[in-house]
C-alpha cells in the first residue's frame, strides 16, 4: 500500500525533475547565443550565464564534485540553482546537470550555498533554502535542507526539509551556508548568520543529518569584523582547528580589506561539548582583488583542498554583455605553517595542464634598460620566476603579464625590497575595473623571491613563494596583449630561472 507521504515524495522528485529538465533546455539555447570572448581556458565556469560560490566540494567515488551557485537564465544574479561539473584528476572538468532547482516552497527563492558528504554511501548535499518574504527582496526566510543521490548526478530533494527552521536567536533571516562534517559519530554544522551588526557563526549537532541541536555561537565579531557571516568552513591542519569565513561589512585598514567583501580565516582550538572556537586574529586568506567565498573538502589522500568564487560582488564584469559571467579559483592546496599562516598552493595535478616549455636561467635585468622581454607570449600560461635578493642594490623589480606590444596594457606584479611589499597593478589591463593591491610578504628572510603565476585570458593567480602570499584578480586585456616583460628599479637584477609553460584548453 502506498502511503500519501510517499506519494508527495513521488510528485516533488517529478516535479523537481521537470524544472531542472526545462532549465537545462534553456541553457542549451542561450549557449547558442553566447558570445566566449575571455571565456576561460582551464577554470570551472557555468556553461552560460552567471555563477557565484563554490559548492558541495567532495571526492566521492573516486570523482572530484564541484557544484557551484548558478543562475541559468541571465548572467545576473537571479534565482539560485546548483550547477555541477566532475572531474578525476582536478584539470579535466566533465559538465553534469544542474543539480538543484527551486521547486518547492521552503526554497522558491532560491537554492542557495552548502557543502556536501557522503551519508554511508549516498551522495548528500546540504544546503540553504531562500524564501523572500516581499516583492523588493529585502526581507526573507531561509531553511536548512538535504538533498541526495545515489548516482552522483540526479537529486532528490528530502521528504524531512527543511531539517532546520527556526535560527537560535533574531538573525534578520539570515542563517545560512550550512558546511557538515563528522568527527565520531556526530555530525557537526556551522551556519554564517548575523545579531544586530555583528556577524557570527553557530554550530549545530546533529547523529543522523536530519534532527540537529543548537550548541553555541562559534564565534562572533567584535564589532570591527563586519555585520554578516557567509560561507563559514571548519576544519583541522597541523593539530589546530580553523574557521574559514567570509565576512561582509569590513571597512578598510591601510592596505588591508580594501575589496568590498572578505575572505579570511581564525586559527585556534574548538571545544565541541562547548561549542566556542579559542583563536587568535583574522587574517585575509588572498590578498588580491578577486576571491570570495572559499570552501574546502579533504580527499581520500587527506588533503585540504580548496576552491574561491574568483569574483567580488558590485565589481565590473565585462563579460555579463557576452553572456556569462564568473569563474572559480583554480584548485588550492592549503597547509598551516608553525607559526600558524595559512598557505595555498596549486595542486600538483595542475601540472598536467603543461604544454610547450620554455627554460632560461641566470638573467641579468640592466637598470639603465628597465626591462627584459621574455621571449614567451601567450594567454594561458603557467609562469615560475626566481628573483635573487643576494646582490640586488636596487628598491624593486617584478614581472609584467599580458603586455600589449605598443606598451598600453600590462598587468605588473612588483615586489619592493624596502618594505618586503608584493603589488599587484591593474590599472593597465584593459577593460574592467582596475586598482591596486599591497601586500606584506612576510616569513623568514630569505636570498629568493618566487612569483609563481597561472595566468587564463581574464584571470590571474599569483603565489608568492611557495604559497606565502597568494593575490588573484580578473583582468580584461586585448586578446593580441600576450608578452612577458621582467624589470627593475633602482639597480640591476639577478633572475635565476624563469620557466614557462603553454596551458591545454580543456573546454576545447
Amino acid at each position: 500500500m502506498v502511503r500519501l507521504n510517499d506519494v508527495e515524495r513521488l510528485v516533488a522528485l517529478s516535479r523537481h525533475n521537470e524544472i531542472v529538465k526545462e532549465a537545462e533546455r534553456r541553457v542549451q539555447q542561450a549557449k547558442e547565443k553566447m558570445d566566449s570572448t575571455y571565456r576561460l581556458a582551464y577554470h570551472i565556469m557555468a556553461p552560460v550565464h552567471w555563477m557565484n560560490d563554490p559548492n558541495g566540494l567532495i571526492q566521492w567515488n573516486g570523482e572530484y564534485h564541484v557544484f557551484y551557485q548558478f543562475h541559468p537564465d541571465s548572467p545576473k544574479w537571479g534565482p539560485m540553482h546548483w550547477g555541477h561539473v566532475k572531474s578525476k584528476d582536478f584539470v579535466h572538468w566533465e559538465r553534469a546537470p544542474i543539480a538543484l532547482a527551486p521547486s518547492e516552497w521552503y526554497d522558491e527563492g532560491g537554492c542557495f550555498s552548502g557543502s556536501a558528504v557522503n551519508d554511508h554511501g549516498v551522495l548528500t548535499l546540504i544546503y540553504t533554502g531562500n524564501v523572500w518574504l516581499n516583492e523588493e527582496q529585502t526581507e526573507l526566510k531561509q531553511y536548512q535542507c538535504l538533498a541526495t543521490s545515489k548516482d552522483g548526478i540526479h537529486f532528490e530533494k528530502d521528504p524531512a526539509n527543511p531539517v532546520l527552521s527556526e535560527p537560535p536567536f533574531d538573525c534578520q533571516g539570515h542563517i545560512r551556508d550550512p558546511k557538515v562534517w563528522k568527527r565520531g559519530e556526530d555530525w557537526y554544522m556551522v551556519l554564517g548568520t548575523r545579531e544586530g551588526n555583528n556577524g557570527k557563526v553557530v554550530l549545530y549537532k546533529s547523529k543522523d543529518l536530519r534532527h540537529w541541536e543548537y550548541v553555541n555561537i562559534l564565534a562572533q565579531s567584535d564589532g570591527s569584523l563586519g555585520y554578516m557571516w557567509e560561507c563559514p568552513d571548519v576544519f583541522r591542519l597541523n593539530g589546530k582547528d580553523i574557521l574559514l569565513f567570509s565576512p561582509q561589512g569590513i571597512e578598510p585598514v591601510g592596505d588591508r580589506f580594501q575589496n568590498l567583501h572578505q575572505t579570511g580565516y581564525l586559527v585556534g582550538t574548538l571545544d565541541e561539548e562547548t561549542g566556542k572556537l579559542t583563536h587568535g586574529a583574522f587574517e585575509e586568506l588572498d590578498k588580491g582583488f578577486d576571491f570570495y567565498a572559499a570552501q574546502t573538502f579533504e580527499d581520500e589522500r587527506g588533503r585540504r583542498i580548496l576552491f574561491g568564487w574568483m569574483d567580488m560582488w558590485e565589481s565590473p564584469m565585462p563579460t555579463q554583455e557576452h553572456g556569462w559571467a564568473g569563474a572559480l579559483t583554480i584548485p588550492r592546496l592549503l597547509e598551516l605553517t608553525d607559526d600558524e599562516k595559512l598557505l595555498m598552493k596549486p595542486v600538483p595535478e595542475l601540472q598536467l595542464l603543461r604544454e610547450e616549455h620554455t627554460h632560461l636561467e641566470s638573467i641579468s635585468v640592466k637598470q639603465h634598460e628597465a626591462t627584459y622581454t621574455v621571449p614567451v607570449e601567450g594567454d594561458r600560461l603557467e609562469l615560475l620566476v626566481r628573483f635573487s635578493l643576494t646582490d640586488f642594490r636596487g628598491n624593486a623589480f617584478g614581472v609584467k603579464v599580458r603586455c600589449s606590444s605598443d606598451g598600453s596594457e600590462e598587468t605588473i606584479f612588483r615586489y619592493d625590497t624596502g618594505d618586503s611589499v608584493v603589488t599587484f597593478d591593474r590599472n593597465r589591463s584593459g577593460r574592467g575595473e582596475g586598482g591596486i593591491r599591497r601586500a606584506v610578504l612576510d616569513g623568514s628572510k630569505t636570498d629568493l623571491i618566487t612569483f609563481h603565476l597561472f595566468i587564463d585570458r581574464s584571470s590571474v593567480e599569483l603565489f608568492v613563494n611557495d604559497g606565502r602570499l597568494v593575490m588573484t584578480g580578473r583582468i580584461y586585456p586585448s586578446e593580441t596583449s600576450q608578452g612577458i616583460e621582467l624589470f627593475t628599479e633602482g639597480g640591476d637584477a639577478t633572475v635565476f630561472s624563469v620557466d614557462a609553460w603553454k596551458l591545454k584548453d580543456i573546454w576545447g
